[in-house]
């Protein structure tokens, strides 16, 4: 099987860099796959899940807090606003930032801003998963 390069950036670090067959991305519109002789393309990333690795079995997973990604010259890179792999998640950290944005939204307080307690709740739900679907 072919593979690609696949690199995951935040600003403060290189997340991943390694070959590989496949990668699922959260795409802005839905989620899409990428094989190695791919296209060359640029898109925006939503939060979500990132898998990697052969294109049959086991893959690892990035939680990803958006971003942009670029296939080029067989080669991928996610630009990310935050990427965390599975095996970096603190779950008792994730669990209790899933509790407090829960909290904060059923409260539904007139000085609550809603938009920033639903996407807490959302990165905490997609930590869990990342962190517990290994």
């Amino acid at each position: 099987m072919s593979t690609f390069q696949f690199e995951v950036v935040t600003q403060e670090r290189t997340v991943v860099l390694t070959e590989v067959e496949y990668v699922s991305l959260p795409g802005a519109d839905g989620k899409f796959g990428i094989l190695a002789g791919h296209v060359p393309m640029m898109a925006s990333l939503d939060l979500g899940i990132i898998e990697f690795g052969p294109r049959e079995g086991k893959r690892r997973k990035i939680a990803l807090g958006g971003g942009f990604m670029e296939m080029h010259d067989n080669r991928l890179v996610v630009m990310a606003n935050t990427a965390e792999l599975a095996e970096e998640i603190d779950v008792l950290r994730a669990r209790q930032a899933k509790e407090r944005a829960e909290r904060r939204l059923a409260e539904q307080r007139s000085d609550l801003d809603f938009t920033r307690a639903r996407l807490a709740l959302q990165r905490a739900i997609i930590r869990l998963e990342v962190a517990e679907l290994d």
